[in-house]
């Protein structure tokens, strides 16, 4: 008997609750605007220093000519072995400049260096935005010691919202069945807190970024 007086009481307030309207007991919350602060350095600038911070190499380019001279600089300086390339725009870029790649599925395993192209680069964090829908698929951004990623500024955006935005827009709701966030190489801290990169993909991550809205502009 008790437990139902007990019961009736609880649906009582309950009842009383839904019947009675309350004023909301916090003021309106905002929430359009920014909680992040201001981005005043320009998005090359703002990425270029987050992708340091998080160990990552930042490599600016005027032209995908100067892209190809400093990738065989790089390649000549390194000692990089044949870069593993699956994406055919960075095919025909490489075909043009003379550097060999190799894109047999069965070459992969041994294959060091890999290089790829991205959705966003988000400036405020740094981060490279890669997704499924791209053509090496999702193994060539984990695999390889090294990972290469061919940007162009006019895939700069500010933040991840904007990002994501624009995958909307992209691809008209036939959406990627994974979007990755690439930040830095691969690293952990779990044995003895000592950092450790490349332990679970790569360790090293190079960003070349052509400025193709100079481009369009002259």
């Amino acid at each position: 008997m008790e437990e139902s007086t007990s019961r009736e009481k609880v649906l009582k307030k309950v009842r009383d609750a839904l019947i009675e309207k309350t004023e909301p007991p916090y003021p309106i919350i905002d929430q359009e605007s920014s909680v992040f602060r201001e981005i005043t350095e320009p998005l090359d600038v703002n990425f270029a220093q987050e992708l340091v911070k998080v160990s990552g190499k930042f490599v600016y380019c005027e032209s995908d000519d100067e892209f190809t001279t400093m990738l065989k600089q790089f390649i000549l300086e390194k000692d990089w072995s044949v870069l593993f390339c699956l994406d055919p725009i960075i095919q025909r870029i490489l075909k043009e400049a003379g550097i060999p790649y190799v894109s047999k599925q069965e070459e992969f395993l041994e294959s060091k260096i890999g290089i790829t192209r991205c959705e966003y680069l988000i400036a405020r964090l740094g981060s490279v935005m890669v997704s499924s829908h791209q053509g090496p698929g999702r193994k060539i951004n984990a695999y390889p010691e090294v990972h290469l990623v061919l940007a162009y500024t006019s895939q700069l955006v500010p933040d991840l919202k904007h990002a994501l935005s624009g995958i909307r827009k992209k691809y008209n709701h036939n959406y990627p069945s994974m979007i990755s966030l690439i930040t830095g190489p691969s690293r952990t801290a779990d044995i003895e807190k000592t950092l450790v990169l490349g332990a679970h993909g790569p360790r090293e991550l190079y960003v070349f970024l052509i400025d193709d809205q100079n481009a369009q502009s002259s």
